[in-house]
């Protein structure tokens, strides 16, 4: 079932019925990556799903229909970033959707296991709109590692509601879709915590506030103000019609850079004391909401990166890795390969018997059988195993937390050639098939760096090459 959303992210049509759904309510999915967001927005939604990308971005973007006591909820699930300070293509449309997207709600998905670094996101978003749902996913990891959170303080620091979800099971994801609704049609109040920064940067919110609207999202836009950046606040007067150049605000800036300045704090070091504030928060919550049974629970991941990480073993292990993988991608492929080849000659054969018995004409039975026929079959029997193979392998060195590690021991190294660690995971895929490698490149933050990794992609020899030579010699 094909859905489609109009631009105000409330209408879906049903291609196969050809019939509008209307969305009663709008919920953006947030959430850093590999938090499992894709797995609780995939269980909600099911197969009512539609696949683009977002207006003049080469990021995809995934949107959804949920049905909970006779309400539709149009689920967006946004790309999975660490902030929203837009240092990325992700980053700023995560921020611009929430900021200008009007969702009803925005979930937050956080790891259980690692909660310090993502409850950063959290009060990033807790600045911009006062309906955040929290969702503490891996619960089941976190037991396995002796970690306990109390969900129910942690819904008490920071004033909204919190919600304990394992993606897998989806009897934990109906607290979370009730938890929607009652956001969502005003049941449930919300009031966020939001975070407080050192005085004299409060001083500063508290001069700009009265020159903007009063509204939730003015502290938010206040603080951009402060920050300077002159991309978000384009967009911030283009969706809210504020002004930013009016005598009384100028001459209020003046003030305040006057009073920064006498406190240390210049418009460089400015973003730093926010962010710093944000990660101490952060520290001080995680001490109080999370309990370990173990003296260490992250003792293992420490002594596995000893090894995967350091610099006389990282970069021998990673090689190792890859030849085994495509020495099992290359020799493996080769029977599978064989197999299908002779099928489908053998099942050639009877399409060829079967035209000459209806006198089909010799052009069209070139062009289906040696043309169309031919060229299809020659393309799953060569490059379908490989990928076959290949893919689920790098799919569980991903789940294993390997490619990270070799982002990281080959980052320095990328570096050299203007590039970043993470072009080795696209290059790795490159292997399997050379269009993934590229598309894969979305990853990679900076816009130069990801020009260069899709331009060298290209020339990285992908799975066709040794199979070609196996089918024909």
């Amino acid at each position: 079932m094909g859905l489609t959303s109009n631009s105000t992210g409330r209408k879906l049509l049903n291609h196969n019925k050809q019939e509008e759904i209307i969305a009663d309510y709008t919920i953006a999915i947030a959430g850093n990556p590999n938090v499992g967001k894709s797995t609780i927005f995939n269980s909600l939604t099911g197969l009512h799903q539609h696949t683009g990308n977002w207006t003049g971005k080469t990021v995809a973007n995934v949107s959804g229909l949920c049905q909970f006591q006779k309400t539709n909820f149009l689920l967006v699930d946004i790309p999975g970033t660490y902030s929203i300070m837009s240092h990325s293509e992700e980053e700023e449309i995560a921020r611009d959707y929430i900021c200008f997207g009007n969702p009803d709600a925005t979930v937050v998905i956080l790891d259980a296991t690692c909660l310090e670094r993502n409850l950063n996101l959290v009060f990033q978003l807790m600045e911009i709109t006062p309906n955040i749902i929290v969702c503490v996913n891996l619960l089941d990891e976190a037991k396995k590692k002796g970690i306990q959170v109390d969900l129910a303080l942690l819904e008490k620091l920071l004033g909204v509601p919190v919600v304990g979800t394992i993606a897998r099971k989806p009897k934990t994801l109906k607290v979370l879709l009730q938890t929607i609704y009652d956001v969502c049609t005003k049941k449930r109040k919300v009031t966020p915590k939001q975070t407080k920064y050192l005085p004299v940067i409060e001083d500063a919110i508290a001069m700009l506030l009265p020159e903007l609207r009063n509204e939730y999202i003015s502290r938010w836009v206040a603080l951009k103000v402060l920050e300077g950046d002159s991309k978000i606040l384009d967009s911030i007067q283009t969706h809210f019609s504020y002004s930013f150049q009016t005598e009384s605000m100028l001459v209020k800036l003046v003030q305040i850079q006057d009073m920064l300045e006498n406190n240390d704090i210049t418009s460089t070091s400015f973003s730093d004391a926010i962010i710093s504030h944000l990660v101490f928060r952060a520290e001080t919550i995680c001490k109080d909401v999370c309990t370990y049974s173990q003296k260490n629970p992250l003792l293992r991941d420490r002594k596995i990166d000893r090894i995967l990480t350091s610099k006389k073993f990282g970069i021998p292990i990673m090689l190792l890795f890859l030849v085994a993988i495509l020495w099992l991608t290359i020799v493996g492929a080769n029977y599978p390969s064989s197999l299908l080849s002779s099928f489908f000659g053998w099942l050639a054969e009877k399409i060829d018997f079967f035209f000459l018995q209806i006198h089909l004409p010799t052009v069209l039975h070139s062009i289906l059988l040696d043309g169309v026929y031919k060229t299809v079959t020659w393309v799953i029997a060569v490059m379908l195993p490989p990928m076959a193979i290949f893919f689920p392998l790098f799919t569980i060195l991903e789940d294993l937390g390997f490619l990270p590690r070799i982002a990281f021991n080959l980052d320095s190294l990328f570096k050299k050639v203007c590039s970043s660690g993470k072009q080795a995971l696209t290059m790795c895929m490159g292997f399997g098939c050379n269009a993934a490698g590229v598309v894969g490149c979305r990853i990679i933050g900076s816009p130069k760096e990801k020009l260069i990794a899709m331009l060298t992609n290209s020339f990285v020899p992908c799975n066709r090459k040794v199979p070609f030579f196996n089918y024909y010699f």
